[in-house]
């Protein structure tokens, strides 16, 4: 059941909600189907806050959309951010999911480096706004150099989390401000400021009907676009087919191997924030490699 502040902020957009059906995978907030005067939709809500990042959310699904990629990327409907008592939603068009074909890994792997090809008119990383990683802020804040957003705006926000949630191995400082230290050689300093997922691990690549790939659940910032590509190797999911016809689009420079254990040190931090110990081991391992 809706409550009721967004069933009525819901009608001017969509008339009366007819029908609701919850749908697996809402960790962080409520993930609903509804029926409406005017057809199917998608709908996320929460309080608190997780109600909080619906705005963030809608501007990185508009900038992907924006990028003119053959995915689909959901149209936003409408949004509002929690306030007081009054609930956060996100109200997109329904993605109908189907079987995925022999072909799906390839066209997802041209969409995306299509995705890539979008970039930053100023040439900066980062995002119009802060936004979230899963639950956690992610901060966007404009650099010049990558290297200098990689550090300041990924890495060390989630060192200082970890420490102040008691997640952090003190034996851990020496290692991590040796691979700080050395960010300038092992990232480039001005790649492509390319348009970004953020969070690209396969529960958030849906199989649409029509064939396509369809995109959901960004943490979406201007960015080096190794890290898209690091994450989805980190946690699998994706077959051969699409890292073939993604580098066939657009080839990846010498190094690749080595910057995805950096890029991927991020997530593995953010999991440890999550999650707790259970990824420690593969925090300690990348900064035991690169410091």
């Amino acid at each position: 059941m809706l409550p009721e502040p967004v069933a009525d902020a819901l009608r001017v957009h969509v008339g009366a909600v007819r029908q609701t059906e919850s749908i697996e995978g809402g960790c962080i907030a409520h993930a609903t189907r509804i029926e409406t005067d005017r057809g199917r939709f998608f709908l996320k809500w929460s309080d608190g806050d997780a109600g909080l990042s619906f705005e963030a959310e809608a501007a990185g699904l508009k900038v992907l959309r924006d990028a003119g990629s053959p995915l689909w990327i959901p149209e936003v409907i409408a949004v509002q951010n929690a306030s007081g008592l009054r609930p956060g939603f996100l109200l997109m068009e329904w993605v109908e999911q189907g079987a995925r074909s022999d072909m799906f890994g390839h066209r997802f792997g041209e969409g995306l480096a299509a995705i890539h090809r979008h970039t930053a008119e100023d040439g900066q990383y980062g995002f119009e706004r802060d936004n979230f990683i899963g639950r956690l802020p992610q901060r966007n804040g404009r650099a010049e150099r990558w290297p200098d957003f990689f550090r300041s705006r990924r890495l060390e926000p989630q060192v200082a989390l970890a420490r102040d949630q008691g997640r952090w191995n003190a034996a851990w400082n020496t290692l991590a401000n040796g691979l700080l230290d050395r960010l300038d050689e092992l990232l480039p300093a001005s790649p492509p400021a390319s348009v970004l997922h953020g969070d690209l691990w396969s529960g958030n690549v849906l199989a649409a009907s029509d064939g396509r790939a369809a995109l959901i659940d960004p943490a979406t910032y201007f960015g080096h676009r190794e890290t898209d590509l690091a994450m989805m190797e980190l946690f699998g999911g994706f077959d051969q087919r699409f890292y073939d016809a993604y580098r066939a689009f657009w080839p990846l420079e010498p190094g690749y191997a080595e910057r995805r254990e950096v890029y991927n040190l991020y997530h593995l931090i953010n999991h440890l924030n999550h999650f707790g110990e259970g990824y420690a081991a593969g925090v300690e391992r990348t900064l035991n490699r690169f410091s």
